[in-house]
Formats: C-alpha cells, sequence, structure tokens
C-alpha cells in the first residue's frame, strides 16, 4: 500500500487540512468540534442564555441532581481529570455550580448544581432535548458518524497513535 493510499490523501487541487488525508485526522476533529460548538453558542447567544458549550458534558452529569467528585465526572465522560477541573471552575465563576470538600477524602471535591444552575438547566431541558434531536438527525444524514467515531476510540485503545508511529518508523516506511 503507497503511503497515499494510507494517508487517504485526495488529489492536487485539494485545501486546506483536506489536502493531509489521515495525516489531518486530529485537526480536522478539532475543525468539526469547533463548528458544532459555534453553532451551538449561537443559538445560546440567540435565546439570550449564558451558557457555554465546553460547560455542557459536565453540567450534564450534574442535571440529575446527584453531587458527583471530579474523578466521578471524568470517569464517566472518558475525561482527564484537569479537563473537569478547569470547565469546573468555569462553573464556578458563573455560579452554577459549588463544590465541597468529600467528607471522606477532603482531597477530594464533590461538585452539585447551584439554585441557578438547576434553574438553568430547567430553562435549557427542551434546548438541549432538541439539540439532541439535531444531533441525532445529522449523524444519521452523515451515514452513523458517531459509529465511526467510536470504532477510532477502539482502534486508538487497542493501539495509540504513538504506537503506531514508532511500528512505521521501526519498518522504515515514514519517508
Amino acid at each position: 500500500m503507497s503511503r497515499e493510499q494510507r494517508l487517504g490523501a485526495k488529489a492536487v487541487g485539494a485545501n486546506g487540512l483536506e489536502t493531509y488525508g489521515a495525516f489531518a485526522l486530529g485537526g480536522r476533529l478539532r475543525r468539526l468540534s469547533d463548528r458544532i460548538d459555534r453553532d451551538a453558542k449561537s443559538i445560546y447567544e440567540k435565546m439570550g442564555v449564558e451558557f457555554e458549550q465546553r460547560w455542557f458534558p459536565v453540567f450534564n452529569c450534574l442535571r440529575g441532581g446527584d453531587s458527583l467528585s471530579v474523578t466521578q465526572i471524568a470517569d464517566h465522560l472518558g475525561i482527564s481529570h484537569v479537563s473537569v477541573s478547569v470547565t469546573r471552575k468555569s462553573l464556578e465563576a458563573a455560579q452554577l455550580v459549588t463544590s465541597t470538600a468529600d467528607k471522606e477524602d477532603g482531597r477530594r471535591s464533590n461538585l452539585t448544581l447551584t439554585e441557578k444552575g438547576k434553574a438553568l438547566a430547567q430553562e435549557l431541558a427542551p434546548l438541549f432535548a432538541a439539540l439532541d434531536l439535531a444531533a441525532a438527525d445529522l449523524n444519521a444524514e452523515a451515514g452513523n458518524a458517531i459509529a465511526a467515531i467510536e470504532r477510532l476510540e477502539s482502534a486508538l485503545d487497542k493501539k495509540s497513535v504513538s504506537e503506531r508511529t514508532y511500528h512505521f518508523l521501526e519498518l522504515g516506511e515514514a519517508g
């Protein structure tokens, strides 16, 4: 298999990240995420709601009313503890979340929606439901992109990008 076939590179004349084929996968996923986040931001702004899309995963975990630790949220979402902590600080600054020291382990913080956060969760529930339907519609139109993302995540669980890169370097196929 040629390098171009492996990379999935497009013909000359393509532009931007597309010219790099699979090599630009991370960049294209970031671009896609940015595009979705911009759309969501514009919806919140048009509705006059002060809410940042980057808050959604953590905020959504807490909508059920449970008090959860940063670690529990990170594990549930499959993201880093640091990422949850950064989001927590931003949600606290917006007075949507409060954190308290865990009774069993004072080093751990438990997060809970404030009254303002609970009111916002209730206000946003119809919008979140509509966004979920829009995402499902987009996913269906794109031929089940979620399944493709799940396959990518599974492939990365089996062998990371760095492991794959070192493999090709060892084979002398890189360059």
